[in-house]
């Protein structure tokens, strides 16, 4: 199967082959021959399946067939996703995938100037892709009517429902035009995603691939069992004795994030943090430095690390495991990009061993137990006794109904809203399952649309 028997535009295929795409993935060859038919759809898809490609291709065309003409303050086509980071990745695969066009790309989001948003949007655009609460601000100061759109697009339904944008959704649909095509994509369907998917869509095709299970059998997982306060010393041990690519470092909190980000500094281990409370331009440096390899070990939270698709992540590191198995696999899946496999390690406290379980249950795989390194106690004695102290232990963030969502970050408040590392395989350097070196690769050769 090859993308020009799916009957896709000269202009979309020429832009495909420029970026040495030819192959489709499974949801691709599923979705680009209904959404061309104009049908709703319902995808059922992890990040790193293509479901961009899947669903930008078919409507690129479809925009252009249709041949309207965009109007002052008004889309043909809304995008909406959960974080800035996957917002913007959207818009630059939608402007890469309509290059042979004259179809016009605007983002909007929190984090920049409103004055910006407004100055993008004013003359009309075809394809926004937009994050719900500062597309609400723009609608609210008159700067933005949904009025003409053909097609909407709600990416990573179940991240944004996790957020708290489950009102702000449906105030949005409210004023969309009822003929419309609706694509619905969501990483798990438990009722409320299910209960959204039949309020949103008219008679749907369903479009399922890469079960949750799926991405978990290509990533080789170890665990370490060790006390909190001890973790850190655990990572900096990991980045000291190990060689790795590009590293994910995965943590429960932004404050979290933080320290470690600071103790690693202290241990002479140069990282990143990425979270809501870094402004955009922070957010954008440090995310281009990870993909360049320039600062290879990014620490994030859950939220933030949505819309983080880099090639060549070859690690993945759960400092602390989420509450939520689900999030595990969205975790590890950032190191098993495009069928690759992957190696993700978790350092598991006495009080987490529930939500290893949970993950256990819902992967279907026993985790491997990696012991601590054999040299662990003397190097955590002498870090006690140094200046530089162990990460204390860190509350879970407050949900969606507390503090800011993370995809806004600084922004003022609306008053109408109330390691087998290098073939060594754990952590501190010492001989584990051998066989396959590092996952990950560099991300070369690539034949399909992935993003």
């Amino acid at each position: 199967m090859t993308f020009s028997k799916l009957g896709l535009s000269k202009a979309v295929l020429d832009a495909l082959a420029a970026k040495n795409y030819d192959t489709p993935t499974p949801i691709q060859q599923q979705a680009i021959p209904t959404l061309l038919d104009g049908q709703d759809l319902l995808g059922i898809a992890q990040t790193g399946t293509g479901k961009t490609a899947a669903f930008m291709l078919p409507s690129i065309d479809n925009l252009v067939k249709a041949n309207e003409r965009r109007k002052p303050m008004r889309c043909r086509m809304l995008v909406l996703a959960p974080t800035r980071e996957l917002a913007s990745q959207i818009a630059d695969s939608a402007r890469d995938y309509a290059k042979f066009t004259k179809l016009t790309v605007a983002t909007v989001f929190g984090g920049v100037p409103i004055a910006r948003n407004r100055r993008d949007t004013s003359a009309g655009v075809d394809i926004l892709v937009a994050t719900p609460g500062r597309l609400m601000d723009l609608i609210e100061q008159r700067c933005m009517s949904l009025s003409d759109v053909e097609i909407l697009v709600l990416d990573e339904a179940d991240q944004m429902l996790d957020l708290g944008f489950i009102h702000t959704l449906k105030k949005i649909v409210t004023m969309l035009p009822q003929s419309r095509q609706t694509l619905f994509f969501s990483a798990t369907m438990p009722s409320s995603i299910r209960e959204l998917a039949d309020k949103f869509l008219t008679d749907p095709a369903e479009v399922r691939v890469a079960p949750a299970s799926t991405t978990a059998e290509r990533v080789d997982q170890f665990v370490t069992f060790i006390n909190q306060a001890e973790k850190q010393i655990l990572l900096t041990m990991f980045f000291q004795n190990n060689k790795i690519d590009r590293a994910l470092v995965f943590t429960r909190t932004k404050h979290g994030a933080d320290r470690v980000v600071k103790l690693l500094a202290s241990n002479g281990i140069a990282s990143n943090a990425i979270h809501g409370n870094k402004s955009q331009p922070q957010r954008e440096k440090a995310l281009a430095e990870f993909r360049a390899g320039k600062v290879p070990i990014m620490v994030a939270t859950d939220i933030a690390a949505r819309g983080i698709d880099v090639s060549g992540v070859s690690h993945v590191v759960n400092f602390e495991l989420p509450n939520v198995a689900e999030q595990y696999v969205h975790r590890i899946g950032r190191t098993a990009r495009a069928g690759a496999d992957g190696i993700a390690f978790a350092f598991c406290a006495d009080d987490e061993r529930p939500y290893l379980k949970s993950i256990e249950k819902l992967t279907r795989q026993k985790i491997d137990v990696v012991p601590l390194p054999a040299n662990f106690q003397a190097e955590a004695e002498r870090v006690k006794s140094s200046r530089v102290g162990p990460i204390p232990a860190e509350r879970p963030d407050r949900g969606p109904r507390g503090g800011r969502r993370e995809e806004q970050g600084p922004r003022r408040p609306r008053a109408t809203h109330s390691a087998k590392p290098a073939g060594q395989g754990r952590p501190g350097g010492g001989r584990g399952r051998g066989g396959r070196g590092r996952g990950g690769g560099g991300g070369g050769g690539r034949t399909s649309a992935q993003a």
